[in-house]
């Protein structure tokens, strides 16, 4: 029999309307889930164990670090085949990104969650534990990297990503797509993510911010960066990589400072590159920023949130920048 321990952090799925507040609020822990995989999969032993309680926009670096380090520790004993993350769908993307950053073990290890709360009559909520469990216990998910599980669909924790507020079938991949599916019961892969990269890391930096740009923006949001201790800097720039010349002069001040900056794309899809001249992206190349591929800026907020503290000198962290943004 297969041994999956369940992480539970909270989240709509482990929420439940309050009539006295009028609001929904986390109000059950992972066991709820243990009763429920007894029955429905009685060939996987389903082990609870409860790491916070709290909707994922309460959730800090520090703590995602610490979720990171429990997810190691669970997957460190041999008698754990696998792991699922129960996490709020607001910043699952980020923790299972992180956690696929962190975490070199084949063992898989899944993170699933919910739109609708645990006592609503169409939860979604017990079906994407249920599929999270059966890919966590199964040998085709093994060396796949962290996984995010939802309306059956299996996506690459670097490519998921939330694309709908309050809709069930929220979480897609862009224009990578799907790894693959649960259909009746059965675990289905149709490829293998191949850019991944994996960090040992004892702590991250959680000093990185990430800045937006829109039209006509100036570079108050960078030096604010700097000045209240920054050690990196994303910005989400337009199109390609380019940004307008105020806050290209800001990024050299930044970069004068010490401060490590990237940049990637404020579009839903697509890479930057160093194409256009002035504050296009061949400027910002010339300046020394590191060009992040197709990452979303909250996950490349995470890479550099990792590089910065993995120990190694320039030129390997922007080889390492590099390799995780292919």
């Amino acid at each position: 029999m297969k041994k999956v321990v369940l992480v539970a952090t909270g989240g709509t799925i482990a929420s439940r309307y309050d009539a006295g507040r009028g609001d929904v609020g986390v109000g059950s822990t992972g066991s709820a889930f243990v009763d429920l995989a007894r029955h429905r999969l009685p060939d996987v032993e389903v082990e609870a164990a409860d790491f916070a309680a709290v909707g994922s926009y309460m959730l800090t670096l520090p703590m995602a670090f610490d979720l990171v380090k429990t997810i190691r520790a669970e997957l460190a004993r041999t008698d754990v085949d696998g792991v699922v993350v129960t996490h709020g769908t607001d910043t699952l993307e980020e923790s299972a990104y992180l956690a696929d950053l962190l975490i070199g073990s084949a063992k898989p290890v899944v993170f699933t969650g919910a739109q609708l709360a645990a006592d609503d009559p169409e939860s979604d909520g017990p079906r994407n534990f249920l599929s999270a469990v059966m890919v966590a216990a199964s040998e085709e998910a093994r060396g796949m990297g962290v996984l995010v599980v939802f309306e059956q669909e299996i996506h690459a924790a670097r490519d998921a990503t939330k694309t709908h507020a309050s809709r069930v079938g929220t979480f897609g991949s862009m224009e990578h797509g799907k790894l693959g599916e649960i259909d009746l019961g059965r675990v289905i892969f149709h490829r293998r993510p191949l850019v991944a990269s994996r960090f040992d890391n004892s702590e991250i930096e959680v000093n990185v911010d990430l800045v937006k740009l829109a039209m006509g923006l100036d570079a108050r949001f960078i030096d604010c960066s700097v000045a209240s201790g920054a050690k990196g800097i994303v910005i989400e720039a337009f199109g390609r990589g380019n940004v307008t010349p105020e806050v290209l002069k800001g990024i050299e001040r930044a970069l004068a400072a010490g401060v490590t900056v990237a940049v990637t794309t404020r579009c839903p899809s697509g890479r930057v590159a160093p194409i256009y001249t002035g504050s296009g992206g061949a400027g910002l190349e010339r300046a020394g920023v590191h060009f992040l591929g197709d990452l979303s800026g909250i996950k490349a907020r995470l890479l550099l949130a990792v590089v910065l503290a993995s120990g190694l000198d320039e030129k390997a962290r922007a080889e390492a920048l590099a390799a995780a943004s292919a």
